[in-house]
């Protein structure tokens, strides 16, 4: 068996970059805000003081119980910051997140092992700040998918090994419908994201024949993708048939989709996980007003077990609640309004079940 953990966005730039040891220049090209420690002030106002600086771990929270508790083999999230002192602001982009390099160490204080990077602000201080997050992440042990010094790197999975229980290749790729400006594909000689241009069959296809010239036998493989829009339910047809086809193929074990704010529904096809959104699990958005109605304050982490084969055995996703900056476990009340939530866009042939420890269950 193997278990992962999933993670969506995690956010540590701008605010949360604030909060740590290590804090970047806090200037912001934002028509909301021009310094960064203004989302800190949202957040105190809201819930009170943070104790800044905080240390490594404290961003993670109650999280940390929960991956010790779960020992997953390979613990995944979708990096959605740049992690250099780069000052050159990507132009015309109306929002920039930066973590400082000497802040890497809350990435590795939750035993991450890959970052993706496939999504729409790892360059936003352009190809330096995107080739010294390679660097910084690399030098900290901590594998990258989805983006790289060119497009043969950017294509590459990053391999999680197991030894004799074989291996856990990460693919990454975006879509420019998660606001990736086309500029940033990567290209022969040139540094950038992978991005898939249109999601169809033939993208699909192509994808799975690459993963087809890494896969080893008891590998598993996960399509990490960054795609669609910050708000909104609705999976659009295109997202459904590329994920489908990746699974087709025979060679794809779990989707893990991200780029909403706020989880979206899921769908067991052919015994295989898809995740079309995982939302944030790490954001600096307390007391931003506006879109409350998708309760963009609570995240989950999500734990599939696979068999042998890839297929899904289990699946635990626990409730977390965003607050002061770090993360808490949430009301049993919130575990129930995210069980509704996720009953009524998934496409299951069952119900979850919400547990004694206010987690979320499902099993086929």
């Amino acid at each position: 068996m193997t278990t992962l953990f999933l993670g969506g966005d995690v956010m540590t730039g701008r605010g949360i970059d604030q909060v740590l040891r290590h804090p970047s220049d806090p200037v912001l090209y934002e028509s909301y805000a021009r310094d960064a420690r203004v989302y800190v002030a949202l957040a105190e106002e809201k819930n009170g003081a943070i104790p800044a600086p905080v240390g490594d771990s404290y961003i993670w929270g109650a999280a940390l119980a929960e991956l010790e508790r779960a020992a997953p083999d390979a613990r995944i999230v979708n990096l959605e910051t740049s992690v250099t002192r780069c000052d050159d602001a990507w132009p015309d982009k109306g929002i920039h997140y930066r973590m400082h390099p000497d802040n890497v160490g809350c990435l590795v204080a939750a035993g991450i092992d890959c970052c993706v990077l496939a999504n729409n602000h790892v360059l936003d201080w352009g190809f330096a700040g995107l080739e010294a997050t390679l660097a910084t992440l690399q030098r900290a042990g901590l594998r990258t998918a989805g983006a790289g010094r060119h497009a043969e790197e950017a294509a590459a999975p990053a391999i999680i090994d197991r030894g004799e229980r074989g291996r856990v290749l990460v693919f990454a790729i975006g879509s420019e419908s998660s606001g990736i400006p086309r500029r940033w594909r990567a290209r022969e000689g040139q540094p950038g994201v992978s991005v898939v241009p249109v999601l169809d069959g033939n993208a699909a296809r192509q994808l799975a024949a690459a993963i087809g010239a890494h896969r080893r036998p008891n590998d598993v493989v996960v399509v990490s993708a960054h795609w669609g829009g910050n708000y909104g339910y609705e999976v659009p047809r295109q997202q459904r048939d590329f994920a489908r086809t990746l699974i087709d193929s025979a060679l794809v074990d779990v989707v893990h989709g991200h780029s909403s704010h706020h989880p979206k529904g899921l769908e067991l096809y052919r015994g295989r996980l898809i995740l079309y959104g995982c939302g944030d699990l790490l954001n600096d958005y307390e007391g931003i007003s506006g879109h409350e109605s998708y309760r963009g304050d609570l995240a989950l982490m999500y734990f599939p077990t696979l068999d042998p084969a890839g297929g899904l055995v289990a699946l635990r996703m626990v409730p977390l609640r965003i607050r002061k900056l770090t993360l808490e476990r949430a009301a049993r009340a919130d575990a129930a309004w995210l069980k509704g939530t996720l009953e009524r866009e998934s496409l299951l042939d069952r119900s979850l079940e919400l547990d004694a420890d206010d987690a979320l269950r499902f099993a086929p």
